[in-house]
């Protein structure tokens, strides 16, 4: 419309039923467009929001060698979803009092989880005994 004063650029966006936006200020002459504000304030948040990027978290799963295998499928899958928003994973299999004489029971959950969540993640840190916990840590695959 060209360099138009401010009363008449006002009047003309009250007959098409739409905001007067000064979307260049520091201009001059300032920079004003006649559009809906409510949709111009929503794009731009959606700009906003696709520019955003993730973090990337340590989600930590704790599991013993006597939990069920109900249980142990619930936590499987609440892994494979820290792995899909692209979150790590730390497993930890946690041994209380005589459970630590058998480690190969935690083994062998540990490396359930790991032959299941294995098409996902890439081992970080492999199985290692900290304590009185047997960890290994997975990140997603790129």
């Amino acid at each position: 419309m060209g360099i138009v004063p401010v009363s008449v650029a006002m009047q003309k966006a009250r007959e098409a039923g739409l905001d007067l936006v000064e979307v260049a200020p520091h201009e001059r002459p300032p920079v004003c467009r006649i559009m809906d504000y409510g949709k111009y304030r929503y794009e731009l948040s959606r700009k906003q929001a696709k520019t955003r990027q993730h973090t990337q978290k340590l989600k930590e799963i704790r599991v013993r060698p006597k939990t069920g295998e109900h249980d142990l499928a619930t936590k499987l899958n609440q892994a494979r979803r820290f792995l899909e928003h692209k979150d790590k994973v730390l497993i930890s299999v946690i041994f209380r009092g005589r459970e630590v004489q058998h480690l190969e029971e935690g083994r062998r959950v540990l490396d359930h989880f790991l032959q299941q969540l294995e098409p996902l993640a890439r081992i970080e840190r492999p199985p290692t005994m900290e304590g009185k916990r047997m960890i290994a840590l997975l990140a997603p695959k790129s």
